[in-house]
């Protein structure tokens, strides 16, 4: 694990956005039973992690996407986080709803994006990638390139690399659930067994079933 991987993990871990739960899952919406629960919004409430969240984040689109003219927020939970890296970077800033206004203008995009943009996409978490894939066809519909998706935490679902893949987009999280695992493990907040299960979870989570 990268030395940022591991020390946005652990921030995660210590600001309690993420809980792992082995024996008593949670429910998603979609029916899955998690080991895990993540709530990254928390992060905006603790300077320090919201320090090295946008350096890093600022620093990968710096390196990997020198070309971006404009970067774009994933409503809601990208937007505060967007903001902070486009003002990093000194890039015009626009954010991406999951649906058009239903009133006024009936817009999808805040802020400005033009054909002529080099997008890159910032949301908080990466499940299925549903969300942030299809806050890039707005962005697309507009004739813009989307050079690539970028956010916080990827849950490494293989569904994800699946529609990633399929929509030709690349994706990078700065931390993601294999790294945050086994920095509960070396922290022994997790047992052998929960470890075992956890990983389990990951690599079919609709047939996976909690640690005894």
């Amino acid at each position: 694990m990268t030395e940022i991987a591991q020390q946005i993990a652990s921030d995660l871990l210590e600001i309690n956005a993420v809980t792992l739960s082995p024996n008593q899952p949670f429910t998603w919406a979609s029916g899955i039973q998690s080991p895990i629960y993540t709530d990254n919004r928390r992060t905006i409430a603790f300077p320090e992690v919201r320090t090295h969240i946008a350096d890093g984040l600022a620093r990968y689109i710096h390196e990997h996407f020198p070309e971006a003219t404009v970067i774009a927020g994933v409503a809601t939970a990208g937007i505060p986080h967007a903001a902070i890296v486009a003002d990093k970077l000194n890039l015009p800033m626009s954010y991406v709803r999951s649906k058009p206004k239903s009133h006024g203008t009936g817009q999808q995009i805040e802020g400005q994006i033009l054909a002529t943009d080099k997008v890159v996409m910032i949301d908080d978490l990466i499940s299925t990638g549903g969300s942030v894939l299809d806050a890039t066809k707005a962005v697309l519909a507009v004739g813009a390139t989307v050079l690539g998706v970028t956010g916080i935490f990827s849950y490494e679902l293989p569904d994800s690399a699946k529609n990633f893949a399929t929509a030709k987009l690349s994706l990078h999280t700065l931390t993601n659930y294999s790294t945050l695992i086994e920095l509960a493990n070396q922290k022994n907040d997790i047992t052998v067994s929960e470890l075992k299960s956890l990983q389990q979870w990951r690599q079919d989570p609709w047939h996976w079933a909690p640690a005894k």
